[in-house]
């Protein structure tokens, strides 16, 4: 029997972000479970950081998806660019999004959650996203880091991720807190110390998600 594949899409060219998420996912390659394959996108720009950016990926993304013959997607961006586009040319694949399954799971374990945003401009599509999601009224807010999807792979931005997750909780009063971008992931549990309160890395959720989807058929 062939063994069910999950195709990781980091919409953006930088290979450290593409190796952060592939980091993340790490634990969830199981026994028995689909194979997780982690890949970026070599017409993405280094970084999506502004809506241009965004919808600059949507039409390779949508031809990677048709292309290829994984049992599923996960868009690892917290645009969550091209998602429904995506979809469309899936078929009956499952599409996941790395920004929907994330802010997902943040409602089922409180009432408020906040985002740790890239930039200004990555605060504007959060609130868009949240709107448009029907979930503003447990939306807390987003606290930019002033960073590149590439800088926040790296170690020295960890001091400025718990400043803005610590400022999501004291001002924001946010109790959950999602981490806006794929990079961000090797600094969850430092962040999820620091701040005390259930920090969300979104890419494994949506990878979580995609595991269930293909196991279940559904």
């Amino acid at each position: 029997m062939t063994r069910r594949r999950i195709l990781v899409i980091n919409p953006n060219s930088s290979a450290s972000v593409t190796a952060a998420i592939d980091d993340a996912v790490a634990p969830l390659r199981i026994a028995g479970g689909p194979e997780i394959e982690v890949v970026g996108l070599a017409e993405g720009p280094p970084g999506i950081s502004s809506q241009r950016d965004a919808d600059s990926v949507v039409m390779p993304l949508v031809g990677r998806v048709s292309r290829d013959d994984a049992d599923a997607f996960v868009l690892a961006c917290f645009s969550d660019p091209g998602l429904h586009a995506a979809r469309e040319a899936a078929g009956r694949r499952p599409v996941l999004g790395i920004a929907e399954c994330g802010i997902f799971r943040a409602l089922m374990l409180g009432e408020r959650f906040g985002v740790i945003a890239l930039s200004p401009s990555s605060i504007r599509r959060q609130q868009r996203m949240v709107r448009v999601m029907g979930v503003d009224s447990r939306y807390a807010g987003s606290w930019s880091v002033g960073a590149s999807a590439a800088e926040t792979a790296g170690a020295d931005i960890r001091g400025r991720l718990i400043e803005a997750g610590r400022a999501l909780v004291t001002q924001c009063r946010a109790d959950v807190v999602v981490m806006g971008c794929a990079g961000m992931a090797s600094h969850r549990a430092a962040i999820a110390e620091a701040i005390g309160v259930p920090v969300i890395e979104p890419a494994q959720q949506a990878v979580a998600a995609a595991i269930g989807a293909v196991l279940l058929n559904t």
